[in-house]
């Protein structure tokens, strides 16, 4: 027998019911505040993410599907959906236009790293990616679809901000963070060490216990931001307040991937357990530019589906559609053309063999159906068709040609 690979998984059945669910319920919200659905290549160069999400993230050093194909060309399975929408972006040369442009997609991602609950080596992402508004409205407007993607599918959460300031604040405070973190190098983890040289911001962001204690005194950016800056993040705080978006400022909130800048910003849940994060994004003003587009503001954030599954309070379940059935096997002539027919405005399930009421009542039960038409010895003879509806129990003999 041969299994999933190891971190991937089959989706079907309820998973399937609830997956289409948070697709369907996203998508909506999304195209309500504007946004238009694009799709990528699962398979993308892999200078692509080496570029965007930088060659010291564990994503591009550790996680990715890499491979020379048979062309000799290297490539790799995208591993998140920005930098390959941003790609695109480029490759349309929208960057070109004065228009500003909203895309939201969905689909598989592919991480090699060790499977857990919630995270797996091939999973899911829903986001939203807006180019052209520099405007700190947009930041929470961002925000704003996001937690009404949650209140809709019924998930609590908890919202984290920070600022990661911009090319004109960041520098200096990269200098300083680094001097602190040479002062405490011998006390912190092989992976701060590494990232000290790599990528310093990243250390604010390590799980362990012990180098959070040490980095409580660290500088923090956002006491360091520059007026233009301080004065985005301050209005993104106070539209928060006024739309009774409850959140915490976390000054040790940094985005995973290289090209966030000026807002960052999170969902968690205390539902899942310790990989809380549900939802995150922020802005990357330069990454367009970085991928040799023309300098384009830019915000957008994802969301994890298989994070989520078991957090989504689902509707109750309507019946709907019909169910079909032949009592004798003359009627299954009768009643294939009849599927048809109706197939065409409603949802139709068909038992093709023969089978006693009882047998066919639990199948239209089965299937959730509404209505039950079958046909036996005696429809046959009068043309006519058994009728019930299932939730008012209403049963009825119907000439074939009025159904």
């Amino acid at each position: 027998m041969i299994n999933p690979l190891r971190g991937m998984k089959d989706l079907s059945f309820e998973d399937a019911t609830r997956f289409n669910y948070i697709i369907d319920t996203a998508s909506k919200i999304a195209q309500n505040y504007g946004y238009s659905y694009i799709e990528t290549p699962i398979l993308e160069e892999t200078s692509l993410f080496k570029r965007s999400v930088g060659e010291s993230s564990d994503i591009v050093g550790k996680e990715m599907y890499q491979f020379e194909d048979k062309g000799g060309n290297d490539v790799c399975m995208r591993p998140e959906g920005t930098a390959g929408v941003v790609r695109a972006f480029i490759s349309a040369k929208l960057d070109r236009q004065p228009n500003k442009y909203k895309f939201f997609y969905y689909g598989p991602m592919f991480r090699y790293e060790r499977p857990q609950k919630g995270r797996l080596r091939e999973f899911h992402q829903f986001g939203c990616e807006s180019f052209g508004e520099a405007s700190v409205y947009e930041d929470f407007t961002i925000i704003s679809m996001i937690a009404q993607i949650f209140d809709a599918l019924g998930i609590g959460y908890k919202l984290k901000i920070n600022s990661l300031g911009c090319k004109e604040c960041m520098p200096t405070y990269r200098d300083n963070l680094v001097s602190y973190l040479n002062n405490i190098k011998e006390e912190l983890c092989s992976d701060c060490n590494r990232r000290i040289t790599t990528n310093p911001i990243r250390v604010l962001d390590c799980k362990n216990d012990s180098c959070q204690e040490l980095l409580k005194d660290s500088p923090k950016l956002i006491n360091n931001l520059c007026d233009e800056c301080d004065s985005d993040f301050d209005k993104l705080t106070k539209l928060l307040d006024s739309a009774n978006i409850e959140y915490e400022v976390d000054t040790n909130l940094v985005r995973g991937l290289d090209y966030y800048s000026k807002s960052a910003f999170e969902f968690i849940s205390d539902a899942i357990g310790a990989q809380s994060a549900i939802a995150g994004g922020g802005r990357y003003d330069r990454l367009v530019e970085f991928l040799d587009g023309k300098p384009t503001p830019a915000i957008g954030f994802a969301i994890g589906i298989e994070r989520i599954m078991e957090l989504v309070q689902m509707p109750q379940v309507q019946k709907d559609g019909y169910y079909i059935g032949a009592m004798t096997p003359e009627a299954i002539d009768t009643i294939v053309p009849l599927a048809n027919t109706l197939r065409a405005t409603h949802k139709v399930t068909v038992e093709y063999n023969s089978k006693g009421f009882k047998s066919h009542m639990k199948g239209a039960d089965k299937c959730n159906a509404r209505y039950a038409l079958l046909i036996g010895e005696d429809e046959l003879a009068s043309g006519t068709i058994w009728h019930k509806d299932l939730e008012s129990k209403e049963e009825k003999s119907i000439e074939l040609k009025d159904i």
